[in-house]
């Protein structure tokens, strides 16, 4: 009776947390989330490693060919949990949208309905959002996009895979242990160049 009672509150426990309850996605195309970037050196180059502009703590490299993508970013910490994999987004080699609708109901089957939807309402930009929650308090969100024209995203058809938790962890490291350089040098450049009066030439568009 006691191991039913237990069997209760955990299943009412597990259907209260959002994404709990379904399979929480960590890999796609062999590249797996909380991995050392060096478990994939074979499948990404190395020498493209670059800081994320205004996450400079994540570095991200270029994939190489992979079956089915046409190409990819993976993204690695530097400070809580050096060179491991935080976020994983991979463009697909089909971009039609009657693939991403497929893909769709692909993702819909395994991880159920999207928690939420992030594309714009003339759905040029379609963007749905899956958010999970596993044993271990990982936070994992899960994106599928379809681009048919917005020019400030990638056309086609993308995933993107994140574990937030790490994200914030590996950010929280880096600024505890880094001098703010970035900042005191803006700060600086901005009195010596600050003009007595606004330089509304500069401010209003041509």
């Amino acid at each position: 009776m006691y191991k039913l009672m237990l069997a209760v509150i955990w299943a009412a426990a597990v259907a209260a947390v959002p994404g709990l309850a379904a399979e929480v996605p960590r890999s796609v195309a062999g590249f797996t989330l909380g991995r050392p970037i060096e478990s994939v050196a074979g499948r990404v180059i190395m020498e493209t490693a670059l800081p994320v502009r205004y996450m400079e703590n994540l570095h991200e490299v270029e994939i190489l060919p992979t079956q089915g993508f046409k190409s990819g970013l993976v993204a690695f910490g530097t400070c809580r949990e050096p060179r491991s994999i935080l976020r994983i987004k991979l463009k697909y080699e089909d971009g039609r949208i009657e693939f991403f609708e497929e893909l769709l109901r692909q993702f819909k089957s395994r991880f159920g309905d999207p928690t939420e939807y992030q594309g714009d309402p003339f759905r040029v930009f379609i963007s749905w959002k899956w958010s999970f929650s596993d044993a271990h308090a990982n936070r994992i969100s899960l994106t599928l996009q379809h681009n048919a024209q917005d020019e400030e995203e990638k056309i086609g058809n993308a995933v993107k895979l994140t574990l937030h938790n790490g994200l914030e962890e590996d950010a929280r490291c880096f600024k505890e242990n880094q001098p703010e350089r970035r900042e005191a040098l803006r700060q600086g450049r901005a009195t010596a160049d600050r003009p007595g009066a606004p330089a509304w030439d500069l401010f209003v568009p041509k």
